[in-house]
């Protein structure tokens, strides 16, 4: 077996350093917005904009952050976009979600490299980020709010918030499914699974990495 074999010492490579990279600048991206977000929301969450070094500072970086975000999330996204197509068995594991809740997998559709859940997440998420961005560039001040009519921009400042809070509810179940599921966020720390952790949550995924490397 070769060094670059991303099966090594009875572990699956689940991640490589560049995606865990791009992941971790996604997920810190989002934890800035997230806050400063939440302190140009509401008065009484301004106090938030003194991480930030004050108000004016979080209004200067928050939309910075937002390209960092996009830019990062866009690079996992062409990456794994074709991870992430919708089929026929993802559907049957989305109508079988309550079994998955009482860690009731047996009979389930097999998950390919993703589950129907995280396919879901994807297609929550890019949407999300898209629309995020284009109101985001009509909402900033500094460089094209002014190419903009005033109820253009009150649109945009509703539309914004709306999708924030329904991103910030998609990681939130991100989060807590990466908890849940033992294994997963040690992946995207070190990069790597055990055979049996593929083998019970992305069984066509870990058989098609076991055929790869001609180890059945």
């Amino acid at each position: 077996m070769s060094n670059d074999s991303p099966v090594r010492d009875l572990r699956i490579e689940r991640y490589n350093a560049n995606a865990r990279t791009i992941h971790w600048i996604t997920a810190i991206s989002f934890v800035l917005l997230a806050l400063s977000g939440l302190a140009l929301f509401h008065p009484a969450l301004f106090w938030i904009s003194a991480l930030f070094g004050g108000g004016q500072w979080m209004r200067i970086l928050h939309p910075f952050i937002g390209l960092v975000m996009f830019c990062a999330f866009s690079g996992l996204a062409i990456r794994y976009w074709h991870h992430n197509l919708i089929q026929f068995s993802d559907i049957q594991w989305l109508l079988r979600i309550a079994n998955i809740l009482q860690n009731q997998e047996e009979g389930l559709p097999e998950a390919g490299r993703y589950n129907g859940g995280q396919k879901m997440l994807f297609w929550t998420l890019l949407p999300c980020m898209i629309t995020l961005l284009l109101s985001g560039i009509v909402l900033w001040r500094r460089y094209f709010s002014a190419y903009f009519p005033i109820d253009v921009i009150r649109f945009a400042a509703l539309v914004h918030a709306l999708v924030a809070f329904v991103l910030i509810l998609a990681i939130m179940v991100h989060i807590y499914a990466g908890i849940w599921i033992d294994g997963t966020l040690g992946a995207m720390l070190h990069g790597y699974v055990t055979p049996g952790w593929a083998r019970k949550h992305h069984p066509r995924w870990f058989r098609s990495i076991i055929k790869s490397q001609d180890l059945e």
